[in-house]
Parts: C-alpha cells; structure tokens; sequence
C-alpha cells in the first residue's frame, strides 16, 4: 500500500493546494517522502533542518490526532515560527493540518500527513478533518495488514518488536514506551548510559551520531542508529536521543524508489538494495554496487550511509544472517553448508559474524529458536 495511494484518495475528499507524507527515519529525525505540488525549496528547507522545526507533526505524532497550528504556537506565535517563516510563508500558504501516520514506509516508524492551503481557500474545518483522519486510519490498517501477511523477517522468537524510541534530557521516554517497556533491564541500564554520554559529548554542531549494539540477559545483540539532538525544538527544550532500531533487510526491500519521489538520491539508492539482497552471496564490490546507482565509491558510500544510518557492508551481512536463520529455523542443514551457501568464506567466519550480529553462537541460537513456544505451536500445526 502506497503512501501516494493515501494522497490521491484524500485530494478526492478534502482539497488541498499542497500536501506531503512525511516520515521517520533510522537515521533520526523526519524527512518529506512524497510531496503533492510542493516546490523543491520547501523540500530542502525541510531536509536542511527545518524538520527539527516542526511541532506539527511531532505533536500528531505523540497525541496520535490531527493537530493545527493553534494547538502547537497560537495564532500569533505561528506567523513568527521557523516552520512558518521556511515551509509556509515562501509558498504563499496560510493554512496546514497535520494527521498521524503510524508507519507509513518502515515498521516502527511512525510519520504525518500534511494538508495545505493558501488563505483564499480558507482554513479546514472539522468536517473536512475528520474525513481526512478516516482516510488515515484506513490507509494504516491497509499497511499494517499487507506486512502482516507478507515475508517475515527472521529474528530470535522471543524477541519484542523493534521501534523508534526517544528519550528526553531527563531519560524520560515520549516515544516508544511499548518497546521500551519490553526491554529488559540490562538493555536499558545500557542505553541511559550512553545517551547520558552522547549528551555529555555533543559536538559543536549540536548533534552526534553512531551505531551501537546493546547484549540483554540471554546475550541477545539489540543493534540501534543512536542520534542525539542537543536541541529538537519541534518535540521540546532541551537535548534529545532518537534510539533508531536497523530495519530488516526484508523491510528496506519492500520500498520502492516511488515512495521517495521529494529524495532522488535516496530513491536512487534502492534498486542498489535490491541488487545487494539479490547477489550478496557472490561478494559485490563497492564498485559494483555503486555503479547500479550510477555514483562513485566514494559518494555511494557516504550517501548510503547518511540517508540509511548503515553501510552497505552492514546492510548485506544483514541479508546474509536473515537467510542463515531461515536455514538454522529449518533445521535441516550442516552449519558449513549454511556458511558455504550464503557467502561466508568459512564456518568460522560464520559462527564469528552471526554471533557479533545476534550475541549468540548459530548453535545456540537454533536450539533456543526451536524451543521457544511460537516454534513448537508451529511445528504441531
């Protein structure tokens, strides 16, 4: 289900000068995916830091309702915002509505729906929100079913679900408190630690980011894109952490450079996914891969990782320990033909990267997935 599906039914009901789907991304923060009429300076107002600006699609986010400006500034505050002043006024519009997406490109991260109009067209009306919030709501069952029945990605059974997380100056979680609440302690002794450290070391730039991995109890790797904002206006005062879980391979496969029409560049970077999660078994060089998105080494590199908050090498070890673990689940083949068969050099080069990928040994692994209940109840199915 697209997200462009969602913007042509809506301009069906509710009219609209402008209107733009934004998301949550793993490497924090939001960004426009898909724009409707919107000129590209607003794009790169947005994209340049604009998006920390924007309280009205946090505020939908958090209070999970459509929210206007009077609900975020006041009137009078509105005119004189950053959001105003970059996104609205330069376009000559006066009016906006922002509606809740729960994740409208990648699981666990959610995003919003922005309607706009110029003040001839007047201001929407309660009528016309609600409409557009049904729109939503029916656009996010729709999603939400489609990966409910689409592939799986594997991961250790007893493990609960991965989501954006934000922490607050005071380590209080405003987003993400499911997922956190199903974190084991261990995890979580870990991850205050190092947002107090992040916190502690911003550089003047008043932002860091980095990868980290975080064992629990039972040697479980929970691997997040950490960044930290030492100011995000659009959520609040103060410095705050975005815990950012990698999304599976399977899920990066399921969008399609469409759903990224306001980022070519990221667009463009999605049939070299597909190209990797196709051919990671042969080993691609970087030059290859590259070459699929017509860029250099260099630059594919540092875009990919900027724009996926992972390296392409990461991103195809990721393919490599999701097909292992569907061999392992299976049950039926040698750990040296699990390595031969999805490009590992050697069983112990294997058993050495699955483990620093997932904490546990492939062994191990599979006797715990095989015991776990959901694996035993499908097995007597």
């Amino acid at each position: 289900m697209s997200p462009k599906t969602l913007l042509e039914g809506i301009n069906k009901l509710v009219p609209f000068q402008q209107a733009v789907v934004l998301t949550a991304m793993p490497r924090g923060g939001l960004q426009i995916a898909l724009p409707a009429r919107v000129p590209t300076g607003l794009i790169k107002a947005y994209s340049q830091g604009a998006h920390a600006e924007d309280r009205l699609s946090w505020q939908s986010i958090l209070k999970k309702k459509p929210v206007q400006p009077a609900d975020c500034w006041g009137r009078e505050a509105f005119l004189g915002s950053e959001y105003s002043r970059q996104l609205m006024i330069p376009a000559n519009l006066a009016h906006v509505v922002a509606l809740p997406l729960a994740a409208p490109l990648l699981s666990g991260y959610p995003g919003s729906l922005h309607l706009l109009r110029t003040k001839e067209q007047g201001a929407f009306n309660n009528s016309q929100v609600s409409t557009a919030m049904s729109a939503v709501k029916a656009f996010d069952q729709r999603v939400a079913a489609s990966r409910s029945s689409g592939p799986k990605r594997k991961g250790h059974p007893a493990t609960p679900a991965l989501g954006l997380m934000i922490l607050d100056c005071k380590f209080r979680v405003i987003f993400g408190s499911d997922g956190w609440s199903s974190l084991d302690a261990h995890v979580k002794e870990q991850m205050l630690d190092h947002a107090q450290r992040r916190i502690d070391n911003l550089n003047s730039h008043g932002v860091h980011a980095d990868r980290a991995q975080f064992p629990d109890e039972r040697s479980n790797v929970w691997t997040y894109r950490v960044v930290t904002y030492k100011r995000y206006p659009a959520i609040g005062e103060g410095p705050f952490s975005f815990f950012c879980p990698q999304p599976g391979c399977t899920e990066w496969l399921g969008i399609r450079p469409a759903d990224f029409q306001a980022d070519p560049e990221l667009a463009r970077l999605i049939p070299a996914l597909k190209f990797m999660a196709k051919e990671f078994r042969t080993g691609p060089t970087l030059i290859s891969i590259a070459g699929i998105a017509d860029l250099s080494p260099f630059h594919f590199h540092r875009r990919f990782t900027e724009l996926l908050g992972m390296t392409p090498k990461q991103f195809m070890l990721d393919c490599q320990i999701h097909e292992c673990k569907s061999a392992l689940m299976a049950g039926k083949t040698e750990l040296i033909d699990i390595a031969r068969n999805n490009g590992f050099s050697h069983q112990s080069h294997f058993t050495s990267r699955f483990k620093q990928a997932t904490g546990q040994t492939p062994t191990r692994w599979r006797k715990t997935a095989s015991s776990s209940p959901k694996t035993v109840a499908k097995r007597r199915r």
